[in-house]
């Protein structure tokens, strides 16, 4: 199949210490030079009528759509049936999908379809725990968006009663099947950047859209929106359309950028290094420019501490999200150690090896005579060799995806598809996924409290 190929296929651009190869592929290498599988591997299994998986997506919004358009690239995916509260969004699923779809406004009307096998949620963040659970116990397989809950304590029910019913339940941080993470991980374990010490995420989001001022349609009203059932357990409150089209930008509904951008992070971080997430957290911020009602901050830094475990040194982390960056916007993702530096992404991973020097120079030499000079030099360097944590040499290495990678997203929904199937276990179940939404969160609990939170990252609960 095309993604087994794709995944065998990450070629390396420069290789470690040297300059600039050519651009013929090259399969991942482990640090001795032996192929290594990449991934979790694609089984090339034939799609039989047994293999069919008939889908149903509640919420049609952005995510929705571009979750359901990568579900339905997996060999055998059908769509059968859309829900969403605006009446606009199922016009549009049956422009893109053909007017044979079943559409509604009330999920539970889908959910009672003998048609569907799995659903996908793509809702504000505070109807995920009520429709996951609601679907889980009708015995849809759920692939829920990120992050998993809005609230510390929904993420236990969901865990409980996916383990009760034994339906399949993937979180969508759709990162976290990407290629980027799976060579990033190799190499962590190989000992490349040696010891953690510090993550640094940030993201310039220098765009209204960025900032989630999403256009809202000008056929927007109380009869085209079912605005009473979008409220929920939230306030209740007369018809709103900035509230409804733009839900992130408001506590009642959202979780602001903890919940939609550092929690792919916290996927990514805890994939890679195997940790099950910080103890401590601090925040700071302010809203800064988009003064149009929200109520959640447009600049966020962050800081988290993280304690030493059986995979890693205790570390710091800082997180940063500005909503109007001046130098005209973009993002990164790095891990330091003690021996180098990763910058990841979905498609790619830049590593650099760099050596710290640990021999003395001449400035605190000055006052030995030259032979002692020499054997404190010498002293040195053997002992700068004998700690290095990985064979690899100095010098810089860029792996990228192949031209013709589906991507991340699309990879995340197969995974997912496979495990409806019964051919492996999900990627990010929900265990995973409250530790990763749960670390986001803590950014929240700081930042409105105005003091640093504690969470214990084994029960899952601030303390």
């Amino acid at each position: 199949m095309k993604e087994n190929t794709s995944r065998r296929s990450f070629i390396r651009k420069a290789s470690l210490g040297t300059a600039a190869i050519a651009s013929a592929p090259y399969v991942m290498a482990s640090p001795n030079h032996q192929p290594i599988p990449l991934l979790r591997d694609y089984p090339d299994y034939a799609y039989t009528a047994n293999d069919r998986v008939q889908l149903g997506l509640i919420g049609a919004g952005i995510q929705g759509i571009y979750d359901t358009r990568n579900a339905l690239k997996v060999p055998g995916v059908e769509l059968v049936a859309v829900c969403d509260l605006y009446t606009g969004r199922l016009d549009r699923a049956r422009e893109d999908w053909g007017d044979s779809i079943f559409t509604t406004r009330d999920y539970r009307e889908l959910l009672q379809r003998k048609d569907i096998d799995a659903v996908i949620i793509a809702t504000p963040d505070h109807w995920h725990k009520t429709i996951t659970i609601d679907a889980l116990r009708a015995g849809k397989a759920v692939y829920c968006e990120k992050p998993m809950v809005q609230q510390f304590d929904e993420g236990h029910e969901i865990i409980r009663a996916q383990k009760e019913t034994g339906v399949v339940c993937q979180v969508g941080s759709h990162g976290m099947s990407s290629l980027g993470n799976e060579k990033a991980r190799e190499l962590y374990l190989d000992g490349a950047i040696g010891e953690l010490v510090m993550l640094d995420m940030y993201n310039d989001r220098y765009s209204a859209e960025g900032a989630w001022q999403y256009p809202i349609p000008p056929d927007a009203s109380p009869q085209t929106v079912d605005f009473g059932t979008f409220l929920g357990r939230a306030p209740k409150i007369p018809y709103d359309p900035t509230r409804f089209f733009r839900w992130r930008n408001y506590q009642d509904y959202g979780t602001g950028v903890a919940g939609d951008l550092f929690v792919h992070a916290f996927s990514t971080l805890h994939y890679i290094i195997d940790s099950k997430g910080p103890v401590r957290a601090q925040s700071t911020g302010g809203l800064r420019y988009w003064k149009d009602g929200r109520d959640v901050p447009d600049v966020t830094i962050t800081l988290y501490d993280y304690p030493e475990t059986k995979t890693h040194a205790a570390f710091n982390a800082s997180f940063r999200i500005n909503f109007i960056a001046g130098s005209g916007g973009g993002g990164g993702f790095r891990l330091v150690g003690t021996e180098g530096a990763m910058e990841v992404s979905n498609n790619s991973v830049r590593l650099v090896r760099s050596k710290l020097d640990m021999v003395p120079g001449g400035y605190s030499m000055v006052a030995y005579p030259h032979a002692t000079q020499e054997k404190i030099r010498e002293a040195y360097a053997q002992q700068e060799l004998q700690s290095r944590k990985s064979i690899l040499r100095l010098g810089e290495t860029v792996f990228e995806a192949p031209r013709d990678y589906e991507g991340a997203h699309y990879d995340h929904l197969h995974n997912f598809i496979a495990a409806v199937r019964g051919k492996k276990p999900v990627v990010q179940d929900p265990t995973f996924g409250l530790r990763a939404a749960g670390a986001a969160l803590l950014a929240n609990e700081s930042y409105f409290k105005g003091q640093p939170v504690r969470w214990d990252p084994e029960a899952m609960k601030l303390l």
